[in-house]
């Protein structure tokens, strides 16, 4: 019976010790996406809004084509982001057809021009979640929230600093890094930072695939940062408020705890 325990447990061992050199090796062909510099990083971070108005043409002209955007037409008016005018956005909202969320006179649903109130309609290739699958074999993920669900770790000691500073764009350094990931141009899924190597998106993007008007190289590289920081913005467009708010609430606690320590040292000073 000893025997078949030192046995079994060998054999455990054995198991085990496999499983993890595969992993290692796993771990060690899948690099972990480079961090990069935003503008938007920092406490004192600001989107740059030339940047977000490249990421939108990009994401309008190539991401569109497959993936949502759950955000209103309007959210693009917004001055601490691509800040497009009110004229720009009715425009961009009235070119889109969108189902009307109530039926007619008739009682039948229909569609109409979009307008600034709207959400941006999904891709006129797959009407929803189920046509995009049956299509694709999955649906593409709405980009709405990409740049926060996309997330991985680290390792230490940097996991440290992901978990405490707000502000690390962890997920906008995985976006960058799958859109400049697929190095093999014989197979155009095959992606360096998707895991397995094998991701169901060929490669969206090519140089001089999109053309910018404001001078910027329309190369691979830049309509990639350009849409990760746009889809970044996107997730969390009142980040620039939020930060203000914040610093201005600690820099009011720092400013009331040195009033209550001198009120506390007047009142006890007789008291010594």
């Amino acid at each position: 019976m000893n025997r078949f325990k030192a046995s079994f447990l060998a054999l455990a061992l054995l198991v085990t010790g496999a499983q993890l050199a595969v992993a290692q090796d796993a771990a060690e062909d899948q690099p972990k996406p480079a961090r990069q510099s935003w503008s938007f990083s920092g406490v004192f971070g600001k989107f740059d809004q030339a940047q977000l108005q490249r990421g939108f043409q990009v994401y309008k002209e190539v991401c569109s084509n497959c993936h949502r955007l759950s955000i209103a037409f309007r959210t693009l008016e917004n001055e601490n982001g691509p800040g497009f005018s009110e004229e720009q956005v009715k425009a961009l909202a009235a070119s889109y057809n969108v189902t009307n969320d109530e039926p007619n006179d008739s009682g039948k649903i229909f569609q109409r021009p979009g307008t600034p109130a709207d959400l941006f309609p999904p891709p006129e290739a797959f009407p929803n979640d189920q046509a995009a699958a049956a299509a694709m074999g999955k649906a593409p993920p709405d980009m709405w929230l990409l740049a926060k669900s996309r997330k991985y770790e680290r390792g230490f000691p940097w996991f440290v600093f992901d978990v405490f500073d707000a502000y690390q764009e962890v997920g906008t350094d995985y976006i960058y890094a799958i859109l400049t990931g697929y190095t093999h141009k014989d197979d155009p899924q095959w992606n360096l930072y998707y895991p397995g190597h094998k991701i169901a998106m060929p490669n969206p993007l090519q140089d001089g695939g999109v053309k910018y008007t404001d001078g910027t190289p329309a190369t691979t590289q830049n309509y990639a940062r350009d849409v990760a920081a746009f889809l970044s913005w996107t997730a969390e467009p009142s980040q620039t408020e939020r930060k203000n708010i914040g610093f201005r609430a600690i820099v009011f606690l720092l400013v009331l705890s040195a009033l209550m320590y001198m009120v506390k040292k007047r009142v006890w000073a007789d008291a010594h």
